[in-house]
């Protein structure tokens, strides 16, 4: 139990226990042993029906309907005396989860609702208004509501990390019941003044008609929200599922989306969202980029930045992505979320280039969050950033990119919920893309005829007419470093390196799909100015960062089927230019020839080992 939680039901206990000892034991009267002893009956048996009360984790009693009757008819003793021992007999008896704790704060919550409410009813002051004995009466039941709600709302506030006002407001669907509580209690005392208390008995059956009325209405409430809460669960599912099979190639999505979703909704609570609030920031966290169904796979995963074409596809994933989710009429607003998740403080962002408040605020919490995992966690263009760094990152652009009342509190709390998201238990459901089906002779279509020309018989000469071919390239697109990679099963093997990181390419394996090089053969397209720096991380040496800041790497023609890729790699960022493309891609058409014809290209094809190409047309320094 937390420090808090501890210490508000110790005050509670406190404050019940003066208020038995005052008010129950030292005040105690009777007018009529017989007459409570039979009020003490009925409020035991009234205390064993409860009503669940809707959207909270509680239940309220009909014991509030003798309370009303005792501090009205009886002596305050009496109620408060009685109301305690039906309480406590709920708690034992009445109880699946008998618990001390639950006992006495609900014992000490009571007692205190008594002696306040039948204070405020009998004092003078009240009196001297003259108000009709109906006034005083709704004024019992409005008191008694209050002091008996709020003690419960503030303990469900404190366990269930809710505020305590939002809680106390979803109580108040309960405030008519009180007044018709009280309402009874004035019948009960009219008939015992006219007719006798054993004639305001007869009361009870009116008090189990409004009970029996409020559990069919209350059920009603608890059956509506249930089943819009399984609706929205369903919602959720199946478009979580849509936004899996979308990301099936990327392994680390999914950890990603419920990190930024534990992040997203800590924050939405710091800053005060409503519930319906944080269920659309629960839903978009997981959500927000369900739109890049629209944009081609090589866009997505490329390892390097977008060019202005490839930048004009990815923008319209926000809006589709918002108008799928429209499509599914969530309970709560998602689509302008998912819509808006772009957007930027300062009004630079996309698609309708908002700015400040006018960005809806789960956008602008899911903006900063997601943002920030990102940058601490590994992408095919770079490394992760320790994630110090990364909340650095993120304040030099507070007020540009970010909210800066956002970022005040990611700030003073990225630590905590970074071991709150690591702590949070990850579904780790996964999708059978790498498992090979054995049934399945061939396609309806029979398969893609694959011929191949025969291969002439490798020589010795070939070495050095190869390594003199990967001079002259150098003349022609300048690099620090170079590797021809071709497929091994999913991944790429080297098979010719040269330069100043030679061993380290050497010993590296990069999955399809991966780094440079692997997106390259994946996407069969070629990509300028790649990060390097993934490549690295494949390699079995250990070494420290290189100092590479450009890539460019092609798919070799006849090898798209394979995956083979040529890919140069240079010191200086922003190296390459489209020229350099279209010169490396003249130049890889004859390098692929020679390949098909030498013991490298046999190695390509996986057919046999070349033979050692001298030292000296290999290691270029």
């Amino acid at each position: 139990m937390p420090l808090r939680v501890k210490a508000y039901v110790a005050l509670i206990a406190a404050l019940g226990l003066g208020a038995v000892i005052v008010d129950g034991i030292l005040r105690w009267n009777t007018r009529s042993w017989a007459g409570f002893a039979v009020y003490l009956c009925v409020s035991v048996l009234a205390s064993g029906f409860k009503i669940r009360l809707p959207g909270v984790t509680g239940t309220l009693s009909a014991a509030f309907f003798p309370v009303l009757i005792g501090i009205v008819s009886l002596s305050v003793p009496e109620a408060l005396i009685a109301a305690c021992a039906a309480v406590l007999i709920q708690c034992v008896w009445h109880s699946s989860n008998r618990n001390l704790v639950k006992a006495v704060f609900n014992v000490a919550s009571v007692s205190i609702a008594v002696a306040s409410s039948a204070a405020l009813y009998y004092s003078q002051w009240l009196w001297r208004l003259e108000f009709e004995f109906a006034v005083r009466l709704a004024i019992l039941g409005a008191t008694y509501f209050v002091a008996n709600t709020l003690p419960v709302a503030g303990i469900i506030a404190l366990t269930e990390k809710k505020p305590v006002l939002r809680v106390w407001r979803g109580l108040f669907w309960s405030l008519p019941h009180y007044l018709v509580g009280a309402a009874t209690a004035g019948l009960f005392q009219l008939t015992k003044d006219h007719l006798g208390w054993q004639t305001a008995l007869l009361s009870i059956p009116v008090m189990c008609l409004i009970y029996r009325a409020s559990a069919l209405h209350i059920g009603r409430i608890n059956d509506a929200r249930i089943h819009a809460e399984e609706t929205a669960a369903l919602h959720l599912r199946t478009t979580t599922s849509l936004a899996l099979a979308i990301e099936a190639k990327d392994q680390e999505t999914h950890d990603h989306l419920q990190r930024v979703q534990v992040y997203a909704v800590e924050i939405g609570k710091e800053l005060g969202l409503t519930e319906n609030e944080l269920e659309a920031l629960r839903a978009a966290a997981l959500l927000h980029d369900i739109g890049k169904i629209a944009v081609p796979d090589y866009i997505i995963s490329k390892p390097g930045k977008l060019t202005p074409h490839e930048f004009q596809k990815m923008k319209v994933h926000p809006v589709v992505g918002a108008e799928i989710l429209e499509r599914v009429r969530f309970p709560f607003p998602v689509a302008p979320i998912v819509r808006c998740h772009h957007e930027k403080w300062d009004g630079s962002g996309y698609p309708a280039g908002l700015k400040g408040e006018d960005i809806p605020i789960g956008s602008r919490i899911l903006t900063a969050v997601d943002c920030l995992d990102a940058l601490a966690s590994d992408r095919q263009y770079r490394r992760a950033l320790p994630l110090d760094e990364a909340m650095a990152a993120l304040e030099r652009d507070s007020g540009k990119a970010f909210d800066p009342r956002v970022i005040q509190v990611l700030k003073a709390r990225y630590v905590q919920l970074e071991h709150l998201a690591r702590s949070s238990p990850m579904d780790h459901w996964r999708l059978s893309t790498d498992i090979e089906i054995a049934n399945g002779a061939a396609p309806g279509a029979g398969f893609a005829e694959t011929g191949s020309r025969p291969r002439p018989v490798a020589t010795e000469s070939g070495a050095p007419e190869f390594s003199d071919m990967i001079a002259r390239l150098r003349h022609v697109v300048p690099f620090e470093s170079l590797a021809i990679w071709a497929p091994r099963g999913r991944s790429l093997a080297p098979v010719y390196t040269m330069g100043s990181h030679r061993a380290v390419l050497a010993s590296a394996t990069i999955p399809i799909g991966q780094g440079v090089s692997g997106w390259a053969a994946e996407a069969n397209r070629p990509i300028v100015n790649g990060n390097p720096a993934v490549e690295f991380c494949y390699s079995t040496i250990s070494c420290p960062p290189v100092a590479l800041a450009s890539a460019l790497a092609i798919p070799l023609p006849g090898f798209n089927t394979s995956g083979g890729v040529l890919t140069l790699y240079a010191a200086g960022e922003n190296t390459y230019r489209n020229e350099d493309l279209e010169l490396l891609s003249r130049f890889t058409s004859d390098l692929a020839s020679y390949l098909e014809m030498s013991p490298t290209g046999a190695v390509a094809a996986g057919v046999i080992q070349p033979p050692a190409l001298p030292v000296t047309s290999v290691l270029v320094n």
